[in-house]
């Protein structure tokens, strides 16, 4: 079981937090205020399917790690403590911000400000996920070298 939840919940956090990134950035750069205002709020209601989701990937994770700390299962658990903390200490105050700012309809210079934090830091968890994944494609033989 935790060989089926592991991959699909990983899968499921990083479109997840991808979808925020893509939203914000597109409707930041192409559309009106409303749309800004619907994406920044709508966000934090998206954090009841990726916190879930982020615990099954890292609880199934750690369970299948079995102990094991080397090669490519230490390099995923090298990343997991810094994909947690720039979600709980950056992204989710970050996300709760943005909301209430947006809802209030004050996009000011600090709205923009923590705008841009929050994007390079979901960039930053992108990135160390897709890491995570490939290391995890790896382990399962899907990235071997075929014979020329």
């Amino acid at each position: 079981m935790l060989k089926l939840v592991h991959p699909v919940a990983g899968t499921l956090a990083l479109f997840t937090i991808a979808t925020f990134w893509l939203s914000t950035a597109l409707s930041e750069l192409f559309a009106p205020k409303a749309i800004v205002i619907a994406v920044k709020t709508a966000i934090p209601w998206g954090f009841l399917l990726l916190i879930p989701a982020l615990a099954a990937a890292g609880g199934s994770g750690f369970a299948l790690a079995k102990g094991r700390r080397a090669g490519l299962v230490a390099a995923k658990l090298r990343r997991m403590p810094w994909i947690a903390a720039n979600g709980i200490l950056i992204l989710i105050p970050a996300a709760l911000f943005l909301a209430s700012k947006a809802r209030a309809a004050e996009f000011d210079i600090v709205f923009y400000a923590v705008q841009a934090l929050e994007l390079v830091a979901g960039a930053t968890n992108i990135t160390l996920l897709g890491l995570n994944m490939r290391d995890g494609l790896k382990m399962k033989g899907r990235f071997r070298r075929r014979a020329a």
